[in-house]
């Protein structure tokens, strides 16, 4: 055999290697989809996870101290978007699994230092009447305000809107101000007034197209699930579900089904080279990796300065895309000192109120095992919306301001025995109006480089479930074009 016959039968011989950028839920996600498609085709595949920190999972972090299970960031995640229930079943991970307590699923509204169950059947619009009609969070106006959502024309324009102009002109400013608004910020992060309807809450733009009517819409959905119930076809999970020992538990399975050695912490990448189809991959610390293929799992704000040195468009489509930063603060109480029934999994307050967190979940109460018995562990959160002069005080400031609101919202008559504060910076992306054109943009300078794709919260839904889909749906186009170059 001579020299170029051996020269080749090496190269033959030698791995497809893939670079991760980022080892958060949705890196892992890209890492272990490559993995499953590897061993199912037979491809040789070497797939390598790099992460700037020194941990893994991005803001799914759980902590076990003094008796509990603290967690800083996502507590649980919805099990309607099919993707992350899925991939637990994949990973083994069905008995870990724990669904939210049957006790009280409701949620209150903190309104004028009360709080005031949230109408049962109410999700953004009603959808039982007699709830509604008796429920004293909303005036009558207000009422009467919500219930012409089901004469009103639609909108003609198809073009995109504001999450706030879209409710208010459905169903009225007390709807939007009281539900809506705390509703739409604990899950984004953001302002209403500037958040994208059909990129934040899509169905609700379609049911308007479809339906005319949210309230109508929602209605007959409640209906079909409830037949659904009746027929022995109800959901298999509830809603929500975590586990056991925290969110954690995910993070720590996607990373063990991944061979040794395969994820590099500490490793944080400055820029990405590429020519025809091979990726070359800088890191900080002054190394250079040749790759097949790179999946760039990482916050846009970070993702537009790797790729501005081949594509500067592609980069300033990236950085257009903004971030919100978050903070957690758990208290633990005895239970004794609590007057408050806690008859449910937490409340929201709207903007309104003026108080310095947007929600507080009863944590201990909502999954078991997160605290000792006798006790209750609360995690509240401060969003961007909160003012900065109080983002910018110090942990024990913090706990301070939170407690002492919460004192007055739960009947509180002692300290906290115990307190946490977990800062998320920069964790939140924010969906403006315009982002799915914004996103149209960045796909279509982004399929210039078939070797190379995107991956996270930024793109199409910030939910856990949202960001295992985006890795796995990188990992398959990826995998798709190597397998077309190999042949």
């Amino acid at each position: 055999m001579s020299y170029w016959d051996e020269l080749m039968q090496t190269s033959k011989n030698k791995p497809v290697r893939i670079i991760v950028v980022g080892g958060g839920i949705s890196g892992l996600s890209a890492a272990h989809r490559l993995s499953e498609l590897s061993a199912k085709s037979g491809l040789d595949t070497e797939t390598i996870v790099l992460e700037g920190s020194g941990r893994l999972g991005g803001v799914i972090s759980s902590e076990v101290t003094d008796g509990l299970l603290i967690e800083g960031g996502p507590d649980s995640f919805i099990t309607t978007k099919p993707w992350a229930l899925d991939l637990c079943l994949r990973l083994g991970l069905e008995s870990k699994l724990i669904e939210t307590s049957d006790e009280s699923r409701r949620i209150f509204v903190a309104r004028r230092d009360k709080l005031v169950p949230m109408p049962e059947g109410f999700s953004f619009a009603p959808t039982r009447l007699a709830p509604f009609i008796f429920s004293p969070l909303f005036s009558l106006h207000g009422k009467l305000r919500m219930s012409l959502d089901m004469v009103l024309p639609r909108r003609k324009s198809k073009g995109d809107e504001s999450v706030k102009s879209f409710f208010t002109r459905r169903l009225g400013s007390e709807a939007f101000n009281l539900i809506v608004q705390p509703l739409v910020s604990g899950i984004y992060g953001a302002s209403p007034e500037n958040l994208s309807v059909r990129a934040a809450l899509p169905q609700f733009a379609e049911m308007e197209e479809k339906h005319g009517s949210l309230i109508m819409a929602m209605r007959r959905a409640a209906q079909s699930r409830n037949g659904a119930k009746k027929k022995g076809n109800a959901a298999r999970y509830n809603q929500f579900v975590s586990f056991r020992e925290g969110m954690r538990e995910l993070i720590d399975a996607l990373a063990s089904s991944l061979p040794e050695g395969d994820i590099q912490l500490n490793k944080p990448v400055r820029r990405i080279e590429t020519s025809g189809n091979t990726w070359k991959i800088l890191t900080n610390n002054n190394e250079s990796i040749d790759a097949d293929g790179v999946i760039i799992a990482v916050p846009t704000i970070h993702a537009a300065g790797l790729v501005d040195g081949f594509d500067p468009l592609l980069g300033d489509y990236l950085s257009q895309i903004k971030y919100a930063s978050s903070i957690v603060v758990n208290l633990l109480y005895k239970r004794e000192d609590i007057s408050h029934p806690l008859d449910g999994v937490g409340f929201v307050v709207p903007q309104i109120e003026g108080l310095p967190i947007s929600a507080c979940s009863f944590s201990s109460l909502k999954f078991t095992g997160r605290a000792p018995p006798e006790t209750v562990l609360l995690r509240c959160f401060m969003g961007e919306d909160i003012s900065k002069e109080v983002h910018d005080k110090d942990d024990s400031y913090l706990s301070g301001a939170v407690h002492n609101k919460l004192s007055v919202l739960l009947g509180i008559t002692s300290e906290p025995v115990f307190s946490m504060v977990k800062r998320n910076l920069q964790s939140m992306p924010q969906y403006a109006v315009g982002h799915p054109e914004r996103i149209a943009q960045i796909n279509q300078r982004a399929e210039l480089y078939p070797g190379m794709e995107l991956a996270g919260n930024a793109y199409n839904g910030v939910g856990i479930p949202d960001c295992v889909h985006s890795g796995e749906e990188a990992a398959e186009k990826l995998f798709k074009h190597i397998e077309r170059n190999s042949n």
